[in-house]
């Protein structure tokens, strides 16, 4: 499982013109899903996630997590996390996993970020999303569940 995850001052997703997901201060947190992930990826990236010290304290130093600074998280699904070019131009999506099994992944990753006493806010699964956000910082950070890089 992968995640590109972004501090944001505020951001939003919207689906056909309605806001799907809407957070102030907080991380967006873009989520894809490849074959062979586990529900013990989706919590271990949850637990990573709500522990990233990635928010300045009062020297000025990221050492604050979205927990201690009293954020929000906005979830996105994000298959294309998973499209390999090193073969061309044209991505392939064959690591990605089935919409079936992502779906239930993306969903248990949510459920864990909420039980770690986060507002979740979420996109919508397998549809076109318009998402705007501002980064803070910039601050981003990729993580990969299988510690691929």
């Amino acid at each position: 499982m992968r995640a590109v995850v972004e501090r944001v001052s505020r951001a939003k997703v919207t689906v056909n013109g309605w806001t799907s997901g809407e957070i102030g201060h907080g991380l967006l947190v873009l989520l894809g899903v490849g074959h062979g992930d586990t529900e013990a990826d989706a919590s271990y990236l949850a637990e990573k996630i709500a522990g990233l010290r990635i928010f300045e304290d009062s020297e000025g130093k990221m050492n604050r997590s979205v927990v201690d600074v009293g954020g929000s998280v906005l979830a996105v699904s994000q298959f294309t996390l998973y499209g390999d070019v090193r073969r061309g131009k044209r991505p392939s999506f064959d690591a990605a996993a089935p919409p079936e099994q992502a779906r239930r992944l993306y969903e248990f990753f949510v459920q864990c970020v909420q039980a770690a006493g986060l507002r979740c806010e979420t996109g919508r699964f397998q549809e076109m999303m318009q998402v705007e956000l501002v980064n803070d910082g910039p601050v981003t950070i990729l993580i990969d569940s299988r510690k691929g890089f």
